[in-house]
């Protein structure tokens, strides 16, 4: 047989298939910097197998049940009543172009073929992978669909690094040594979830170069990694159909979500930063427009929410610095509580005496833009919506529908429901000058049924709903800002991020708590989409008191935000909080368009961040230790030892003067004097 192989390359990396030699799969051959491909692939072990098939054994791209019946496949296909189920394809050819590839394989009994699609992106190390489905004469019934399999030869333990956590402790960055067997992690509910982001590093024990697949979709999903036999790890990902199944029909495509594979030699801080490169290329021209320091209201007045009462936080808040004011939950008709007005997407009179557009206008006239929160997937019983499209909402005939947060979950599947929300949408966004849409969901769905209309891939199509209104959004509103949140950090994917601006990692703004969040958060996600507020502190989850000056070095790490109670703030703290405001301003491009590099970690007693674009770098530098006050023994400041800096250069700092060369800065670090009135710092230095 020919020896077939395709090149993929990226700024800093190569992606090596081949057609392997053992049989009608594509199988890896290396995969790292460039020139890894030239030599004896590190992949192509002995064929030798014993009690397994050489398919089970190989470094396969792809493979379905069938062909590799042991080790774990990709896609398990069968006919509709269930017989025959396996597939053993063959190779039908290759279509390759610059940054593409295609591969075909057809099953003649199935009639399914199948495509494996890959694809570089320009300006970063990310290669996106799919495949996608296409029925012959009959129905196929497909309960597999993986978008792609990656496999990392490793000598020792594969060490996987995720970000595992619940609701307020959301993105906790986790690490296990898998010497053999499986380990998955995933959601069924219907969102990513605060269990588990759709994300996975893989390393070769304690060797620096990462390995990196982040999944694109926002619905059910698992990520799978294998040690297998002869020294690698394989990682399987990809949706996870509702109802076990889906069942595609004669000569329709399914496409499976993209999933993101990239590469570092840099160890996990690299990795970060080529997910960082990646996610900016989403923003494209809207990562430009300056994220505004935003002020919320929920925390200052929960669902009591009135004109007079908002207009005072606003003014407070513009005094400060503040440019964008976000009115929370709570502003509609029928919401003084959670238990209702959920689908009345209609402003309070009773709150707005003068009229909602009146107050609307008050706001922006303290130089605010003015932003709205919603939850359009979201209905209370006993609403208005619910009484008169009762069937619009999940349910399973006979059986309760069970409330969570005192709340039913609309249909966003159906067509019907789309419209709504948009409408909805349309109607707020063009009646009012809202320049932000903070879109929020509070229960994953349960009784997760749509009488009358037989099987349906209802986890699907609900996500195409959710993804059809956002894409709506952008292009009729392309000037507003827009959110997303589940809970907090529920609905963190690719695919979403694609859509929005900025997602809310969490719901815990606890000082030290957040910084936790964060630090696993900026693993994977850039900075430019964190959104982070300053609340009061001790705070409702962790009593554990930080300085205001913390909360903000913490905050302005991502997007900065308020969300403290201003009027509780004494005339000491605000000013405090407009010098710090003012300060963010003048290094937030740095922030959220420079090469960010995790410094230390909150295990630590010093930990923080390192922004770095052009000649200047900002420097967050934050204490996780006790606050004593200065030691009574003899003693030295904390050292934050900075990275990626040219040694011979000078840096300057811009508040003090002093002088450092960049090697002293790689070498012994900006020194920090931590006390009990002293515990963060923001450190801006410019190379001369």
């Amino acid at each position: 047989m020919t020896d077939q192989r395709w090149t993929l390359r990226t700024a800093n990396t190569c992606y090596t298939v081949r057609l392997s030699p053992d049989g009608p799969w594509a199988e890896l051959a290396a995969w790292g910097p460039p020139g890894v491909e030239d030599g004896p692939s590190a992949l192509d072990w002995s064929h030798r197998t014993h009690f397994i098939t050489p398919a089970d054994a190989a470094p396969a791209e792809y493979l379905p049940y069938g062909l590799r019946p042991f080790t774990g496949s990709e896609v398990v296909a069968s006919r509709p009543d269930g017989d025959e189920r396996g597939m053993w394809w063959e190779f039908e050819g290759a279509e390759a172009a610059e940054g593409s590839l295609r591969l075909a394989f057809t099953d003649d009994v199935t009639g399914l073929r199948t495509v494996l699609g890959y694809e570089t992106v320009p300006g970063t190390d990310v290669i996106l992978r799919w495949a996608e489905f296409t029925a012959g004469d009959d129905e196929v019934r497909l309960e597999r669909l993986d978008s792609a399999a990656v496999t990392v030869p490793v000598t020792a333990a594969a060490r996987l690094t995720y970000l595992s956590g619940q609701w307020s402790q959301e993105f906790q960055r986790t690490r296990l040594d898998l010497t053999r067997g499986t380990f998955t992690i995933g959601s069924l509910q219907g969102v990513p979830g605060h269990a588990y982001a759709p994300w996975l590093a893989v390393q070769d024990g304690d060797a620096p170069a990462a390995y990196g697949v982040a999944l694109a979709w926002p619905g059910n999903w698992h990520i799978t990694a294998e040690a297998e036999p002869g020294g690698a790890v394989r990682v399987r990902a990809g949706r996870v159909p509702h109802e076990g199944a889906v069942r595609l029909g004669p000569g329709e495509t399914l496409v499976t979500p993209r999933l993101a594979c990239a590469f570092s030699p840099d160890g996990l801080d690299g990795l970060s930063r080529v997910w960082h490169r990646y996610e900016r290329r989403l923003a494209g021209e809207r990562l430009y427009r300056p994220r505004k320091v935003l002020y919320n209201s929920w925390e200052a007045t929960g669902f009591d929410v009135d004109a007079a009462g908002q207009l005072e936080l606003a003014k407070a808040a513009a005094d400060l610095g503040a440019e964008l004011f976000v009115v929370d939950d709570g502003w509609f008709t029928g919401r003084a509580d959670d238990t209702g007005g959920l689908g009345d997407w209609y402003p309070d009179p009773e709150a707005f005496p003068d009229g909602f557009g009146r107050f609307v206008e008050d706001v922006r006239a303290l130089g605010l833009d003015f932003g709205l929160w919603v939850e359009p997937e979201a209905v209370s019983p006993g609403s208005r919506l619910h009484t008169e499209h009762p069937e619009w909402v999940y349910r399973v005939d006979g059986r309760p529908a069970r409330l969570v947060r005192n709340q039913l979950l609309l249909d966003l599947g159906r067509t019907d429901v789309q419209d709504f929300v948009v409408g909805t949408l349309d109607r707020l966004l063009t009646a009012h000058p809202i320049g932000y849409l903070k879109w929020d969901m509070n229960r994953p769905p349960t009784e997760r049924g749509r009488p009358g209309t037989g099987p349906a891939d209802l986890d699907a199509e609900h996500v195409a709903g959710y993804l059809r209104v956002l894409d709506h959004l952008r292009a009729a509103h392309p000037d507003v800002t827009v959110e997303g949140c589940a809970g907090g950090g529920g609905r963190v994917d690719l695919a979403t991020l694609a859509r929005t601006d900025v997602v809310w990692p969490s719901d815990n703004t606890a000082p030290l708590d957040r910084l936790r969040i964060q630090h696993g958060f900026l693993h994977a996600h850039a900075p430019h989409v964190m959104s982070s507020w300053v609340t009061d502190a001790p705070g409702i989850l962790d009593p554990r008191p930080r300085s205001l000056a913390f909360r903000f070095v913490n905050a302005l790490c991502g997007v900065l935000g308020i969300g403290a109670d201003l009027r509780a703030w004494t005339p000491e703290q605000r000013a405090e909080a407009a010098r710090w405001i003012a300060r963010y301003k003048e290094v937030r491009d740095v922030v959220h368009h420079g090469e960010a590099r995790l410094l230390g970690t909150p295990d630590d007693t010093t930990c923080g961040v390192q922004y770095d674009a052009g000649d200047r770098t900002v420097v967050a530098a934050l204490s996780t230790g006790r606050l004593d006050g200065s030691p009574l023994l003899p003693g030295r400041p904390d050292r934050l030892r900075l990275r990626g800096l040219e040694p011979t250069a000078r840096y300057r700092e811009t508040a003090s003067g002093t002088s450092y060369s960049g090697a002293h800065l790689l070498h012994y670090g900006l020194p920090f004097a931590w006390n009990a009135g002293y515990d963060a710092d923001l450190v801006v230095l410019t190379r001369l």
